[in-house]
């Protein structure tokens, strides 16, 4: 078992209105590292484009997790990979209770190895990955895998 615990802190800047129209949605994620992500509401909802917001970064860790589950799985069965590349898409829409959510979250990734895996293998191994990836397993959304 694993907890996690990074912070989420935002706070209201002096002399900006506290309603929906005013306040900033700018916030920082730090991680227990160390590390500090800027973060922000969609642009669509007010936040900024040069921040990571909070709907793109579970899409981004959703791929990030496929990936890394795909690496153990492909090293474990003695198959270098050399380079794995992925850009996935995640859509925001009213799910079936009406609410908006990530309705779903496609991932494109494309993989070479030092020899040639053939389609089955290579499927193999995409399925396995995403039986076994953690953030996966934790969401409602479908993910689907089209390899590029």
């Amino acid at each position: 078992m694993s907890t996690f615990q990074p912070t989420v802190s935002w706070h209201l800047q002096r002399g900006v209105e506290f309603d929906y129209e005013h306040y900033n949605r700018d916030h920082e994620w730090t991680f227990p590292g160390g590390e500090v992500v800027p973060a922000s509401a969609s642009t669509s909802y007010g936040g900024s484009a040069q921040r990571v917001n909070p709907d793109e970064a579970v899409v981004a860790a959703t791929a990030s997790c496929h990936m890394l589950t795909f690496l153990a799985i492909a090293a474990k069965a003695k198959k270098k990979v050399i380079s794995y590349i992925d850009r996935p898409e995640g859509t925001v829409d009213k799910n079936a209770e009406g609410y908006m959510a990530i309705t779903k979250i496609v991932l494109h990734p494309k993989v070479v190895f030092d020899e040639e895996v053939d389609e089955a293998t290579l499927k193999r191994f995409h399925e396995s990955a995403h039986r076994h990836c953690f953030v996966s397993n934790s969401l409602k959304t479908p993910v689907t895998i089209e390899p590029a």
